[in-house]
Protein backbone atom coordinates (compact mmCIF):
# COMPACT_ATOMS: atom_id res chain seq x y z
CA UNK A 1 0.00 0.00 0.00
CA UNK A 2 1.60 3.65 -0.50
CA UNK A 3 0.06 6.85 -0.10
CA UNK A 4 0.42 9.59 -2.38
CA UNK A 5 -0.64 13.08 -1.49
CA UNK A 6 -0.26 15.56 -3.92
CA UNK A 7 -0.07 19.37 -2.42
CA UNK A 8 -0.76 21.50 -5.98
CA UNK A 9 -4.55 19.55 -5.86
CA UNK A 10 -4.72 18.77 -2.16
CA UNK A 11 -5.62 15.05 -3.34
CA UNK A 12 -4.19 12.47 -1.86
CA UNK A 13 -4.27 8.80 -3.97
CA UNK A 14 -3.96 5.02 -1.64
CA UNK A 15 -2.61 2.71 -3.98
CA UNK A 16 -3.91 -0.92 -2.75
CA UNK A 17 -2.68 -2.92 -5.37
CA UNK A 18 -0.13 -2.53 -8.40
CA UNK A 19 -3.11 -3.71 -10.53
CA UNK A 20 -4.21 -1.28 -13.22
CA UNK A 21 -7.23 0.72 -12.88
CA UNK A 22 -9.81 -0.43 -15.61
CA UNK A 23 -13.18 1.10 -13.73
CA UNK A 24 -13.97 4.44 -11.19
CA UNK A 25 -16.47 4.85 -9.15
CA UNK A 26 -17.26 7.99 -7.33
CA UNK A 27 -19.04 6.98 -3.98
CA UNK A 28 -19.09 10.68 -2.61
CA UNK A 29 -18.42 14.25 -3.45
CA UNK A 30 -14.68 13.70 -4.36
CA UNK A 31 -14.24 9.99 -3.41
CA UNK A 32 -13.47 7.71 -6.15
CA UNK A 33 -12.51 4.41 -5.86
CA UNK A 34 -10.70 2.71 -8.56
CA UNK A 35 -11.25 -1.26 -9.67
CA UNK A 36 -8.87 -3.86 -11.64
CA UNK A 37 -10.66 -5.68 -14.47
CA UNK A 38 -11.73 -8.17 -11.98
CA UNK A 39 -13.90 -5.63 -10.16
CA UNK A 40 -11.07 -5.78 -6.97
CA UNK A 41 -10.41 -2.68 -5.51
CA UNK A 42 -7.34 -0.82 -6.47
CA UNK A 43 -7.18 2.40 -5.29
CA UNK A 44 -8.75 5.40 -3.81
CA UNK A 45 -8.71 8.93 -4.73
CA UNK A 46 -9.83 11.90 -2.05
CA UNK A 47 -10.18 15.39 -3.83
CA UNK A 48 -9.61 17.92 -0.91
CA UNK A 49 -7.99 15.60 1.08
CA UNK A 50 -6.93 18.51 3.69
CA UNK A 51 -10.55 19.44 4.20
CA UNK A 52 -11.67 15.97 4.58
CA UNK A 53 -8.84 14.16 6.65
CA UNK A 54 -6.41 14.93 9.39
CA UNK A 55 -3.03 14.33 6.84
CA UNK A 56 -0.88 15.62 10.21
CA UNK A 57 -0.45 12.36 11.55
CA UNK A 58 -0.39 8.84 9.90
CA UNK A 59 -1.04 5.52 12.40
CA UNK A 60 -0.38 2.29 11.57
CA UNK A 61 -1.38 -0.72 13.74
CA UNK A 62 -0.92 -4.40 13.80
CA UNK A 63 0.12 -3.96 10.16
CA UNK A 64 1.84 -7.88 9.39
CA UNK A 65 5.84 -7.80 8.35
CA UNK A 66 7.38 -9.96 5.83
CA UNK A 67 10.99 -10.46 6.60
CA UNK A 68 12.96 -8.65 3.79
CA UNK A 69 10.32 -6.32 3.15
Amino acid sequence: MKLNYYPDTDSLYIDLSLKPSSESREVSEGVVLDYDEAGNLVGIDIDNASQKLDLSEVVTSQIPHRAGA
